[in-house]
């Protein structure tokens, strides 16, 4: 009996082959003996799930528990057998009556058969290549004619269009003609009033040009400035036709002007049009894009399209941008992180802001990873639009950052990850043009495919940044669930040590190398390692079919021969003694010439192990394959590779073989890359097996040159391979304490959404920190969909992922190697995902994920807190909700500034007045009308001087601290605010009667001669005078003029605020009606006669917001920006979100002063 199976192999019809290969695939996707483990054989669908809908189907809660009939189970040192089954025979009724049901069917199998044939069953979706590039030459036409140091000129193209050209990145991309923007395209966020204005430059000459731009805060106007605006947005708008309409799969704008600080109706920071935003909606009415993810990274915030769509929770909004505490142009206080969106938008405006400068590529990953991409996953955008700028480079002279080009070919790879790999980047900032040419060329090569740079030095975030994400998570977490508990309570003791930091030093610039490579993915593969077998048990889960049906479905999908096929070969003695002692390779290697008894006795002294006599040659084969991978990725020869073997090998201990491992091929493979680099190479290897690592963890647990982390099923110990080794409390010994990472699931049902919080929490924070030069990945498939061992739940979709962020590390450089997995529709799937990302194609989009499970979130946070102390990156501590305490106690008022070539971008705008005191902590999540979480948390108290209800009337018109406030009669919104919404449906809801250039000259000079005396600060050098471009920062002292307080009495603070000289809205301002006006008059809609405003544009009146909120109503119902207090006669524009004191407005003011009191109103001396 013995004899009568040596030799022979399974065939996959129950029949013992010759030649060790399985007959052909004739059967369905899961043939009876494929199925294993546990007390029924459920079936399986064609997507590997579990169908079974008897009382005898799988427990969620004990898929791994062992059978009834306990008599079949080997018992072993570590108790229950991994993989362990039943296994019964047939009846001879049984056998003869399937064997005539297959006889019966076979004629109608052929005719289903014939019929498959004809139809087109490649379901994989076509893979876009390409990247759209438009870069037009005519948008250089335009500089500024009075200040040739103005830092956005021309010269910025130039240096890209050269660079690009050098590294011939301009022919691997697919150009597209620019084209302008249509007017009614720009109307779908700007109003048609400053459209027409800004058309209106066209016909200026150079002196009407400047007393235009000296009304705006930081631009300069030229007569092809507006030609040039539309003729950017529309080259935008060409891409978002692109990629949507699968011409491309990417794409980039090389565009000037900027975009993202232009408003509604105002241009502001060099910004005319603002393209991005414009794209957006763009999408959203001719695409039928539902949601939209913007990312902005340039060093200012964009404040215009923050403004623009913080009501609308259709756009995810992301910028990451320098504030110091609001010294940072544009000095608002809603780039905080407090400022989250508005009413049902709240949590959709995110704001990560940068306290000091400096900032490195490893604070924006940081960022990245807890906040942009755990959000954006929820989010689900399917489309991401990128406002890239690069002044936050090392060098820029605007951003004081010291981010490098790799870092931001960094942040590229990342958002490729999203939509489907939609992605668009749009060109704004970046004013040192050698850094500015490098970084775009960096995220041109991300976008191609190229593999991303290591960070040079990319360490873990400072602990400004850390402190910045710590708040904005919590601002943020009421509204995201995939957010929950993001951040932690860490001990101080070791968290006090990132006191001890030192200062910034600039880092020395890195010289990026891009690799050709001959191929990109390597794949290894040897059907002789199909003759190891089980000679004793046909349903063993470890079955030859593994490897073969993942090579059928790779070849059935086209992606093997994508790949380069690398021939396998035997690992040598000396490559397997690296891991394994002689005597264990002596012992297995006598296995050749055993008896079966003689095996089966030998496989029953290890731990869930069978041996067959080729047992040793196809560990060998499996083994050397993956060194021969190695070889290829780190020659150059590839960039990366997936490794098709059996047995796997991540439980094979030094001298044991384990769990249907013998050799290590991993840990093996990690120290003959070691060997052929020449010094101790640092490798990641993580380990996404179900089953802990046991072996490897054991072989590397005191070498700090490899870090091993591993996420698997642990169950407090009972799930294989038992005990404590897959503890997160195991982190190495010695100099490798730390550079063991267990992340522990204590249960079953972990899926996408827990392995993905895993990542961005944890395993990515870890491995930036550790900047490997080589990405080991322990591919075992068991925590598939499906597996019949691991309960788990990850699908082919999200390994794709997984795959897709690990590769932004080692310069690419990641090889992907069997473990286990075994539902061979799952495996199949699975790994031909991950192939497919090794290859270049996007992640596919995820199906919508729900929150992480609490027990895996308790899982992950228990290993962040045994190793924060090893690693910075995981030091992202809760911090009390409140705003900065640096900046509580000041007063900070802006007074208006002259908007002349000595104005900058870095200085205070007049919209800005802002003035703030103490904070206190919010008690609800929806505080009141139209404010988020994050703005409750800031309030300013304010003495009122009249039982009347106005707050205005005690501060003569001031704005209360804008977390809260925006005026007399705003909707709630943030003071700095310059600018209305315009919502998808409504871009425009009224237009403003065209006015002649002749007569909006003729209206600016006598504006310019009015502000003639006003002067640019004292503190400005001359040099700031004559450039007219983004200062650094810096706030403004104070006037010793204004209003800061008067004594503690009853601890009232009291506030000045200097209005707006001049806005662009002042023409809706209409005369006064013939019946003139009546400061008693009622509210029209609910006869309030307490705080009481008049639109200046129809005279109707309405109550404020501290009454009924009705003249807010008419403002959203009718547009008109303007409106002048019953109380205190002041003059509110919603557009500037501001107050407004101007020339037009006297005749109104007078006459309603003259109703209140009986007289004039006095003039100033």
């Amino acid at each position: 009996m013995e004899n009568s199976i040596e030799g022979r192999a399974w065939d996959g019809e129950g029949i013992w082959g010759p030649l060790g290969i399985p007959a052909p695939y004739r059967q369905s996707p899961l043939l009876p003996q494929d199925r294993v483990r546990g007390s029924v054989s459920p079936t399986m669908t064609s997507t590997g799930q579990d169908s079974t809908t008897t009382g005898q189907g799988r427990s969620r809660h004990t898929p791994h528990s062992p059978p009834h009939n306990s008599s079949v189970i080997l018992t072993s040192k570590r108790g229950v057998k991994k993989g362990a089954v039943p296994c019964s025979s047939p009846s001879l009724a049984e056998v003869k009556k399937k064997g005539r049901m297959k006889k019966l069917s076979q004629a109608a199998e052929q005719d289903l058969i014939m019929g498959l044939q004809e139809l087109d069953l490649n379901l994989e979706p076509k893979v876009l290549s390409g990247t759209g590039l438009v870069f037009d030459e005519q948008l250089n036409e335009f500089h500024c004619l009075w200040d040739d140091s103005f830092p956005e000129g021309p010269e910025r193209l130039h240096a890209i269009k050269q660079q690009l050209t050098q590294e011939g990145l301009l022919d691997r991309c697919i150009s597209f003609q620019a084209r302008s923007a249509k007017k009614e395209e720009l109307m779908m966020v700007h109003s048609l009033e400053y459209i027409d204005l800004m058309e209106t430059t066209q016909y200026m000459n150079e002196v009407e040009l400047h007393i235009l731009a000296n009304n705006y805060d930081s631009v300069y106007l030229h007569p092809n400035s507006y030609t040039c605006a539309c003729l950017a947005s529309g080259s935008v708008l060409r891409l978002v036709d692109a990629v949507l309409g699968a011409e491309v799969q990417n794409g980039m704008a090389i565009i000037r002007p900027p975009g993202h600080h232009a408003q509604h109706s105002l241009m502001d920071g060099y910004c005319m049009f603002n393209h991005v935003a414009v794209a957006a909606r763009y999408a959203q009415q001719r695409h039928d894009i539902q949601r939209v993810l913007i990312v902005d990274w340039d060093v200012h915030h964009g404040q215009g399209r923050q403004f623009i769509f913080d009501q609308d929770p259709s756009i995810l909004y992301f910028s990451i941008l320098h504030y110091v505490h609001g010294q940072f142009w544009p000095h608002l206080k809603a780039s905080n992180w407090s400022a989250t969106g508005f009413s049902q938008s709240q949590g959709y405006n995110i704001n990560v802001p940068w306290n000091e400068v400096g900032m490195r590529d490893a604070d924006y990953i940081a960022a990245f990873l807890h906040i942009l991409l755990p959000v954006a996953l929820e989010f689900q955008p399917q489309l991401v639009l990128v406002a890239a700028g690069y002044d936050a480079l090392q060098g820029d002279p605007k951003g004081n950052m010291a981010a490098t080009p790799a870092g931001f070919a960094q942040l590229t790879h990342l958002l490729m990850g999203l939509a489907g790999g939609k992605l668009i980047l749009s060109l704004e900032g970046g004013y040192n043009c050698r850094s500015l040419a490098e970084g775009v060329s960096a995220s041109l090569h991300t976008l191609l495919g190229d593999p991303c740079p290591m960070l040079e030095s990319p360490g873990a975030p400072c602990l400004s940044a850390r402190t910045s994400i710590s708040c904005t998570l919590v601002a943020l977490e009421p509204f995201w669930e995939v957010l929950m508990q993001s951040a932690e309570t860490l001990e101080e003791d070791y968290v006090e040590n990132d006191k001890e930091e030192g200062p910034w030093e600039p880092p020395v610039p890195q010289i990026l190398a891009w690799p050709v490579l001959r191929a990109r993915t390597g794949l290894v593969y040897d059907q002789r390692m199909m003759s190891h077998y089980n000679l004793w048990d046909n349903h063993h889960p470890e079955m030859p079919q593994r490897i073969s049906r993942i090579m059928y479905h790779l070849e059935e999908l086209g992606l093997a021969e994508r790949c380069l096929t690398l021939p396998a070969r035997p690992a040598t003695d000396a490559e397997l003694l690296t891991c394994h002692s002689a005597e264990y390779m002596a012992r297995l290697r006598a296995t050749e010439n055993m008896k079966t008894r003689e095996l089966h006795r030998e496989g029953a002294s290890f731990d869930s192990i069978y041996i067959c006599p080729s047992t040793f040659t196809c560990a060998q084969l499996a083994t050397g394959a993956v060194c021969r991978l190695v070889e290829a990725v780190l020659a150059g020869e590839v960039l990366n590779g997936t490794a098709v073997v059996r047995p796997p090998g991540h439980h094979a201990e030094w001298d044991a073989a384990c769990g249907f491992c013998f050799f290590n091929s991993v840990a093996v493979a990690a120290r003959h890359a070691q060997a052929i680099s020449g010094h101790a190479l640092r490798i990641l290897i993580v380990d996404w097996d179900v089953h802990h690592g046991n072996g490897t963890q054991h072989i590397f647990e005191d070498d700090p040159s490899v870090l091993y982390m591993s996420l698997h099923r642990y169950d407090h110990g009972t799930f294989f391979p038992m005990g404590n080794e897959g503890a997160s409390s195991q982190i190495g010994q010695a100099p490798g304490m730390g550079f063991t990472v267990n992340v522990a699931w204590n249960g079953p049902r972990m899926g996408d959404p827990e392995y993905l919080a895993a990542w961005h929490r944890l395993v990515l924070p870890i491995a930036y920190e550790f900047n490997p030069e080589l990405v080991l990945v322990s591919a075992g498939f068991d925590a598939a969909q499906g597996d019949p061992l691991g309960g788990c739940q990850v699908s082919p979709e999200g390994y794709a992922h997984l795959t897709h962020l690990l590769m932004g590390l080692a310069n690419g450089r990641i090889i992907l190697i069997l473990e286990g997995g075994y539902n061979l529709t799952s495996i199949s799937e699975s790994m031909a995902a991950c192939t497919r990302t090794l290859l270049g194609d996007p992640p596919p989009l995820l199906a919508p994920l729900r929150p992480p499970l609490s027990g895996a979130l308790a899982s992950i946070s228990e290993t962040i807190h045994i190793h924060h102390r090893y690693w910075r990156s995981l030091r992202i501590k809760k911090v009390e909700d409140k705003e900065e305490e640096t900046s509580n106690s000041e007063l900070v008022t802006k007074e208006p500034q002259p908007a002349n070539p000595g104005s900058a971008e870095g200085m205070a705008t007049p919209e800005e007045n802002i003035l703030e005191a103490g904070t206190r902590k919010a008690t609800s999540a929806s505080p009141m009308e139209g404010s988020t979480l994050g703005q409750a948390k800031s309030e300013t108290a304010v003495m009122e001087l009249t039982q009347d209800k106005s707050l205005e009337a005690a501060t003569g018109g001031a704005v209360l601290d804008q977390t809260t406030s925006e005026g007399p009669v705003g909707d709630t919104k943030l003071a700095s605010r310059t600018d209305n919404q315009t919502t998808p449906s409504s871009p425009v809801q009224e237009t403003t009667p065209h006015i002649s250039p002749s007569n909006l000259i003729e209206s600016l000079r006598t504006l310019e001669l009015s502000n003639k005396a006003q002067k640019a600060p004292d503190s400005q050098t001359p040099e700031e005078e004559k450039l007219l471009g983004e200062a650094a920062g810096g706030r403004r002292d104070l006037d010793d003029s204004m209003l800061m307080g008067f004594g503690d009495t009853d601890k009232a603070t009291f506030y000045a605020v200097t209005p707006l000289p001049w806005c662009p809205h002042l023409m809706a301002v209409c005369p006064i009606p013939a019946t003139g006006l009546d400061v008693t008059q009622p509210c029209r809609d609910c006869g309030s006669l307490q705080e009481n405003w008049v639109c200046l544009s129809c005279y109707q009146v309405c109550c404020g917001r501290y009454i009924n909120a009705h003249m807010i109503q008419h403002h959203e119902d009718s547009g008109h920006p303007l409106v002048l207090s019953f109380v205190d006669l002041s003059t509110w524009c919603y557009h500037c979100q501001a107050y407004v004191h101007h020339q037009a407005l006297l005749d109104v003011k007078n006459f309603a002063h003259q109703n209140k009191f009986g007289e004039d109103m006095p003039q100033p001396h």
